[in-house]
């Protein structure tokens, strides 16, 4: 090594900060390549007792280097933190391996207990998570805290090993009576995909530790989304979920919501950039209503997501009283819409909460295509079921995505013939002889299946007259259901509805569904529901929202719509 060398190696290293157990070479832009490069390095390693932390990151490390280094480190027993993020730059990519290897053969020497690691910034693909694999399920991870692994470039392959390193170090610490109890884990810009995410929900969801995952930019779709939500809900301490810029869509964000109901302790969701689009914006609404007690961010931005939607999820956050920032920017409001926003939240005093709309989309294109992502229609004729109550999902892989398979399902309640009958040819006459065998309907409506109780509710709906023993049936008939329906939990409740305003053109659903033609019998049942005390304010309150704000598509029951506008409107001033 050149002696200019050596004296700028000697000047960087004496501008270091050494103390409170840290040794920190942080940022020094140094290029170490062979055990001559780090003589220096390495003797105030083996002289610093007491080592509990060690930052490497921001130089370049060869083979020969991490030797070296590592050599130091053989009798370092007390070190606990490695800031190894950053480290390789410029070296080939077959180098890395070996690198991590020698460092963590070290590490495993001395008998370090490790608390956090962090390997960010390293592009090192599987091969980089092949070089620390023993080192995760070694005893020296038993006691990790902080695994910190962003844009490594792991891949589906690379992901696939880290999750079974996890698990091999759960089941052996486990066995030593200590479970490995991983607290933050951070994987953004990996490509995990699908494949990758389902490894690592096995291993989330067998820890049960997790208090913060952060794993934007990863390529995942619904069904690897599922899978993740299937673990977060068995990581009770939870209190920073990033998911950004990966693509939950319809499924996912259902998946999402429900996993959400069963957490108490979130402080963040970064759902932006996942098009959650609206009817999955007007499930997580329901989970703010009904849980979250202390969030206190929540980003859906740039998610497709509709005015009328966005004031939904605004109405949901009224009282929360740790809010700090709402983002809703990039979404599809218009000009008009991001007014309706801001003085929305004005009025519930959560002005100061709500974050630029600065990116707004404008308003949809009313010539889209429905039903544009990357759902399979195999996969996505059951996504209804994420909203069931069904916790038997435990250990079950098949199942982890919140969709129970169909012989999982619970058996439906054997139904009398003319009930069928009535159901597949609905008519006035059908539903008066059938009696009082009407109260069988009701067990038809599955608060698990949105659509099918949608579509028996218009059904039912649409033979209303004003004939006393017709309306008289009729309106039991729909008491008897939304009762049920409506007294189910807030995600159920608001999966149902959203459902019925796809169906009768209120709201644009991701998937392409056949809009029934909308009758007048079906608005005035709403109404005369909307007026009992079955139906709570809240709903009425998101009801109002798109009938208020989509008159037009009401135009052909003009009266029945304007009544039941005013029932929507009396509803919810009484409550306020």
């Amino acid at each position: 090594m050149a002696s200019d060398d050596i004296a700028q190696l000697a000047d960087a290293l004496s501008k270091t900060h050494v103390g409170d157990g840290e040794l920190s070479y942080k940022g020094l832009g140094l290029k170490l390549d062979n055990a001559a490069s780090v003589e220096e390095l390495v003797r105030e390693i083996e002289q610093y007792q007491g080592l509990r932390a060690l930052r490497l990151e921001g130089n370049t490390v060869g083979v020969d280097a991490a030797r070296a280094i590592a050599k130091a480190l053989e009798s370092k027993d007390q070190l606990q933190r490695c800031y190894w993020s950053d480290m390789f730059t410029g070296r080939l990519r077959s180098e890395i391996p070996t690198a991590l290897r020698s460092l963590g053969s070290a590490l495993m020497s001395a008998g370090a207990r490790l608390t956090e690691l962090d390997l960010s910034d390293n592009a090192f693909g599987p091969d980089g998570v092949k070089g620390i694999e023993q080192l995760l399920k070694s005893p020296s991870c038993h006691t990790l805290r902080e695994l910190k692994l962003n844009n490594c470039g792991m891949g589906i392959g690379g992901g696939k090993i880290l999750a079974e390193a996890l698990i091999g170090c759960h089941r052996q610490s486990s066995a030593h009576g200590a479970p490995l109890r991983l607290r933050v884990f951070i994987a953004g810009r990996n490509r995990l995909e699908n494949e990758g995410a389902r490894a690592l929900s096995r291993a989330f969801q067998l820890m049960g530790s997790l208090e913060e995952v952060h794993m934007p930019q990863n390529g995942i779709n619904y069904a690897g989304v599922m899978a993740l939500a299937s673990a977060m809900r068995h990581n009770p301490e939870l209190r920073v979920l990033n998911f950004n810029d990966n693509t939950f869509t319809k499924n996912g964000t259902l998946a999402m919501a429900q996993a959400l109901r069963h957490l108490r302790n979130v402080q963040v969701i970064n759902f932006g950039d996942c098009l959650v689009r609206s009817e999955g914006a007007i499930a997580l609404a329901a989970v703010l209503r009904e849980g979250l007690p202390i969030l206190k961010e929540l980003n859906l931005s740039f998610g497709e997501i509709t005015q009328e939607a966005a004031l939904v999820v605004a109405q949901a956050v009224t009282d929360k009283p740790h809010m700090e920032k709402v983002d809703l920017n990039g979404n599809c409001l218009g000009e008009e819409g991001c007014e309706a926003l801001r003085e929305a939240m004005e009025n519930m005093d959560k002005g100061d909460v709500l974050a630029s709309l600065s990116d707004d989309e404008g308003e949809p294109d009313e010539d889209d295509d429905d039903g544009d992502d990357d759902e399979e229609d195999d996969d996505d004729d059951d996504a209804s079921d994420h909203c069931n109550e069904d916790d038997e999902e435990d250990g079950d892989i098949l199942k982890e995505n919140g969709i129970p398979r169909k012989e999982d399902s619970p058996e439906k309640p054997q139904s009398s013939a003319e009930v069928m009958s009535f159901l597949s040819c609905p008519s006035a006459e059908k539903l008066l002889q059938l009696g009082e065998t009407r109260t069988d309907l009701r067990q038809q409506v599955d608060v698990s299946d949105p659509h099918k109780a949608a579509d028996v509710f218009l059904k039912i709906a649409s033979l209303y007259k004003e004939e006393p023993e017709i309306k008289t049936a009729v309106l039991g008939t729909i008491d008897a259901m939304l009762n049920k329906l409506l007294s189910a939990s807030a995600l159920q409740s608001y999966c149902f509805l959203s459902t019925l305003l796809v169906m009768i053109g209120l709201l644009k659903g991701e998937k392409k569904m056949k809009k029934v033609s909308l009758l007048p019998g079906q608005l005035l049942c709403l109404e005369h529901a909307v007026q009992q005390d079955y139906f709570p304010q809240h709903h009425a309150s998101l009801l109002h929202t798109f009938i208020s704000k989509n008159s037009e598509t009401l135009k052909s029951c003009s009266s029945a719509g304007e009544r039941l506008s005013s029932a929507l409107e009396k509803k919810c001033h009484d409550q306020h």
